[in-house]
């Protein structure tokens, strides 16, 4: 049964290597659907080790938005342990996801767009990749924004006498050349800036811990500031759309997290660099990201959710300075993992043959800029809302990716198929854009409706659970063979 299975996917363009891993016989060849970045690794280019994956969840999760996330519980009344769980939980709850969708990445060696070629089809997949990429680039000029900032301040620090009214658009124009520089060299450099970068976040926030503890006496001051909320209803009512935020921060990722599995060595490389890089990275930045922000209150007597307003505080010219450059290479560890990848690959789909990964990242920084990323972080109230807002268009894409490949399709895709015209994949497929519509629209119900706000409230879960019912519902019965055009896989 098992050589027939393997004969059966051989017929069908795929070669089978040992831990299930699939590539093509030959590559694809058809410039309307495939170049050189969207088309599948090699099973030789799948290299990331657990290592690799865990550092690279470190690049992305120390960032200035995570301390600000944590930053702006604790401003809207909760306390420090109250942060710390709502975040963790968030992130334990979303790492299920990313690891189901994940596994297509690894296991075929495709990225997000050719994933969602399977569920939505050749044309609908751009549905997906697109509202994606949107996403994406907003938080690109969000990150840039804060990369740009941190340049300023710099710069005001070491020329305090040399200000010209230009130097906060100088500082993030230099940034953003940082980002395009790291994108044009391609995934590889990527791989590297994680690597090399993740001691030297951990390090610098661990730090910036100390610094804080020092200067507020002792983790007692920090840690004893109570939660404003005075009831269990009252604490529910800030808890349950936090919640969804915590999980909308990373439902980004979830999503083209194929972007990147695509270049883990294994399954088990895969889903156990993403539990040991993802959850304790957020958790561990958020708590000082919490401690700092309560500290900042005892010694400046007001609490600064801006890391960069705070660094800016500090005693010392080169103690600023080189605790900005730990903020920047933060920022650009994850700007460039988290807000690139997936755009660059979505606008790439949109026309192969002339939108490569190069191309797509440079489109994803201009569309960046004109988002005017500065209005969605006057405060954190706008910051949470937008979170929240996205995740009711991000959950049910998830939600049908994971119907798709795991209850549908039961883990097997035709490769070759993905990549044509005149395959089995072709065209679009209504009932995805059907579940997808469904379950945006119930999440959205509760924006429009007040008695019904709770399902705003909870907008990534409720439009997953929508979309994910109701595409397994409306492609029950469909045989396995006219899905997949063979006959089940033993495997």
């Amino acid at each position: 049964m098992r050589d027939a299975s393997v004969a059966s996917h051989a017929t069908r363009g795929m070669r089978r290597a040992p831990g299930n891993l699939y590539e093509l016989v030959h590559p694809p060849d058809d410039p309307h659907l495939s170049n050189a970045d969207l088309a599948p690794t090699r099973v030789s280019q799948r290299t990331w080790t657990t290592y690799h994956i865990a550092s690279l969840w470190i690049g992305l999760s120390v960032c200035i938005p995570t301390y600000m996330l944590a930053s702006s519980l604790v401003g809207g009344g909760m306390n420090w342990w109250q942060a710390i769980l709502t975040i963790m939980l968030g992130n334990l709850i979303v790492c299920v996801p990313m690891v189901l969708i994940a596994h297509a990445g690894t296991r075929y060696g495709i990225p997000f767009p050719v994933l969602a070629r399977a569920s939505f089809g050749i044309r609908g997949s751009n549905v997906p990749a697109m509202l994606r990429a949107v996403v994406a680039c907003g938080w690109f000029g969000i990150q840039t924004w804060i990369g740009g900032q941190a340049i300023y301040t710099m710069l005001n620090v070491a020329l305090p006498q040399w200000e010209p009214p230009f130097a906060m658009a100088l500082g993030f124009i230099v940034f953003w050349l940082m980002n395009m520089y790291v994108v044009v060299r391609g995934s590889e450099s990527i791989k590297a800036l994680e690597a090399w970068a993740a001691p030297f976040l951990i390090g610098s926030g661990l730090a910036l811990l100390a610094w804080a503890t020092w200067r507020a006496g002792g983790l007692g001051p920090i840690l004893d500031r109570p939660s404003r909320f005075e009831t269990t209803g009252a604490f529910l009512l800030f808890f349950v759309p936090s919640l969804t935020a915590m999980v909308g921060f990373w439902a980004t990722l979830a999503l083209n997290i194929p972007d990147l599995s695509r270049y883990a060595r294994d399954q088990r490389a895969q889903v156990r660099g993403q539990f040991l890089g993802l959850p304790t990275t957020m958790t561990l930045f958020a708590f000082i990201g919490v401690a700092v922000t309560s500290a900042s209150d005892v010694v400046f007597g007001e609490p600064i959710w801006d890391p960069v307003q705070l660094l800016s505080r500090l005693e010392s010219p080169v103690l600023v300075v080189v605790a900005l450059f730990a903020l920047l290479i933060a920022t650009l560890t994850t700007n460039v993992a988290a807000n690139v990848v997936a755009p660059a690959n979505g606008f790439a789909n949109l026309w192969p043959s002339r939108i490569d990964f190069a191309r797509g990242g440079i489109l994803t920084g201009l569309i960046g800029i004109a988002i005017m990323p500065w209005r969605l972080l006057e405060s954190g109230d706008r910051y949470i809302g937008w979170l929240i807002a996205y995740s009711a268009f991000l959950g049910p894409i998830a939600g049908v990716f994971i119907a798709d490949y795991w209850v549908v399709r039961r883990a097997r895709l035709v490769l070759a198929d993905l990549y044509s015209s005149r395959g089995i994949y072709r065209g679009w497929n209504p009932r995805a854009l059907a579940a997808l519509g469904a379950g945006i629209a119930v999440a959205l119900v509760g924006l429009l409706v007040p008695p019904l706000r709770v399902l705003y409230d909870y907008a990534w879960f409720v439009g997953f659970a929508v979309a994910f019912l109701s595409y397994a519902a409306l492609m029950r019965g469909t045989p396995l063979v006219d899905l997949n055009g063979v006959p089940p896989v033993n495997d």
